[in-house]
């Protein structure tokens, strides 16, 4: 049923442009676009040169663009139309106050008109947010996922999914309606085998790293190691600006210093840290625990050392190496850079051998090419291949429900009575359906397109 309101926003970013879009939806699209401009409509999605004018005065506010969007072949599945008018703030004020005085008009809430193409079923929820990640991507990593995810890769996956499960339910339900009818056996055999099949697909599904909720809101990554080895240094160096403070005093860095950037496609969160060492100063010692801190969150850590320093002094540093760090031998401009790390330290931590060492003078930018193209690989394999056929998990509401239904199909498979395997098949298809929003998502809806763009 369509809302008795219809709503209006510009749908264009604010500032000075060539064009500025306003949007409209709803059942008075058409009667509030023939007072506008005095004339008919043009033929749908065909964009026409018109003059708006005030209805009141009559006195013309732009000359420009018009295209109109019939029901239910529109973004909303009602009645919508765009005006692409000149892009002065003067413009679009006038048009938007002619529109907050006529009756039976309001202004958009936040993502209310992708909120319609889905109660309208032009959409599923899974799209819905493939939309808002879309708007919201900064990298060509996070533009490659959200797309797929908003032309429905996921949508597909999980309604392949259900209507197995529904196929598995209808026959579950058929066998216990007619358990005293003489049906024929291979109508009802192999469902364990069924539900097994569904269960490891659905479980690979889930065993995918976070990857696509670390691509949605990006990657951590710390620099860390002992003062004065070049972290700050290498934060501006990779920033490709001047965000942190650079001294040759050892303290210098305080607290933990944080960048957002695109390398190479995938976004990252920089953090540049203290320095690692024992310290009787409270506020240097505080620095070093919010620095421990950041190496314990982070999805990747770049651990600098120099060879300018005693092995002793490196201990703080080499115990936090584990599989998910880099380690950057900086100063390579150094005469003693070769024969470090030195055979003593490699056997105290030999993970320094397995995973090698990047050689680079941050300084001169000596080693930064090979340093970027190792960063950038690890990144990749960190984040796996972003396709738009490899669909994968992008928010904790879809791990949770998949989790559920999961869980439900777990005890299916261990139930002793057709009425509750049939019933665990029942809360599975359920948990799937709230997914792309097909039951019981009254709830989250508002959660969901409260963090759109006004006019989306």
């Amino acid at each position: 049923m369509q809302p008795l309101d219809t709503i209006y926003a510009p749908a264009s970013g604010g500032g000075m442009a060539a064009v500025s879009i306003l949007r409209l939806s709803g059942p008075d699209t058409a009667s509030v676009l023939h007072e506008l401009t005095g004339v008919a409509l043009p033929p749908p999605r065909q964009a026409r040169l018109t003059r708006f004018i005030d209805p009141a005065s009559g006195e013309t506010i732009d000359h420009s663009l018009l295209l109109w969007f019939p029901g239910p072949g529109s973004y909303s599945g009602e009645d919508m139309a765009e005006l692409q008018l000149h892009g002065g703030q003067a413009v679009i004020a006038r048009l938007l106050d002619v529109l907050a005085q006529r009756p039976g008009l309001r202004a958009a809430e936040p993502g209310e008109f992708t909120r319609r193409a889905f109660e309208n079923g032009k959409i599923d929820l899974t799209q819905a947010e493939g939309i808002a990640d879309l708007i919201a991507a900064e990298t060509e990593a996070q533009r490659l996922q959200a797309m797929g995810q908003a032309e429905g890769a996921l949508s597909r996956l999980y309604e392949d999914w259900r209507g197995r499960l529904v196929g598995l339910m209808a026959h579950q339900e058929t066998d216990i309606d007619f358990s005293d009818q003489d049906l024929p056996e291979t109508a009802f055999s192999g469902v364990s085998n069924k539900i097994l099949l569904l269960l490891g697909e659905i479980t690979q599904h889930l065993d995918d790293g976070h990857r696509g909720e670390r691509l949605r809101t990006g990657l951590a990554v710390t620099i860390l190691g002992p003062p004065n080895v070049g972290k700050s240094t290498l934060m501006n160096a990779l920033a490709r600006r001047d965000v942190a403070i650079v001294s040759a005093s050892a303290g210098t860095t305080r607290d933990v210093i944080e960048v957002h950037l695109d390398l190479q496609g995938y976004p990252l969160t920089l953090v540049d840290t203290a320095g690692l060492r024992a310290t009787g100063d409270d506020v240097e010692s505080e620095g070093v625990r919010r620095a421990l801190e950041k190496a314990a969150q982070a999805d990747l850590k770049i651990i600098v050392i120099s060879p300018d320093l005693p092995p002793d002094s490196l201990a703080d540093t080499l115990s936090l190496l584990d599989e998910s760090a880099l380690v950057v031998v900086n100063k390579a401009d150094l005469d003693v850079t070769a024969a470090f790390p030195s055979a003593a330290l490699l056997k105290s931590y030999p993970l320094l051998n397995k995973q090698g060492v990047s050689r680079l003078s941050v300084q001169n930018g000596r080693g930064m090419e090979d340093f970027l193209a190792r960063l950038g690989q690890t990144l990749k394999d960190l984040m796996g291949k972003t396709t738009l056929s490899a669909p994968v998990l992008t928010r904790q509401r879809h791990r949770l429900a998949l989790e559920e239904c999961r869980d439900a199909l777990n005890r299916a498979r261990q139930a002793k009575m057709p009425e509750l395997l049939a019933e665990d098949l029942r809360l599975a298809g359920r948990a799937l359906g709230r997914i792309t929003g097909r039951v019981d998502v009254e709830d989250i809806l508002d959660v969901i397109f409260h963090d759109f763009c006004i006019g989306k």
